[in-house]
């Protein structure tokens, strides 16, 4: 959820390219037994998108004098920090 936009994002996504980047790399496989070659098949995905999911944080985050509380789920890798001041 993104307060400024008032909507929901995608913040991570995963596709099923088919053998539409293989064909690009050239990759290919042989069934064993078989001759020629095709095409393999890709997944194209992102578990997150840096840039969106730190907005997310920022803007669900922040506290009224700007400084932002940082997330329960986050804090055992924050060192300690549980709110970035101005």
């Amino acid at each position: 959820w993104l307060p400024g936009q008032n909507r929901y994002r995608e913040i991570s996504s995963c596709s099923n390219c088919g053998d539409f980047q293989a064909r690009r790399m050239k990759a290919r496989w042989r069934r064993k037994g078989e001759k020629g070659a095709e095409f393999v098949h890709t997944l194209n995905g992102s578990g997150l998108a840096v840039g969106r999911t730190l907005v997310a944080i920022l803007e669900n985050y922040q506290q009224a004098d700007g400084s932002i509380s940082v997330p329960e789920v986050l804090k055992p890798y924050m060192g300690g920090i549980t709110v970035i001041g101005r």
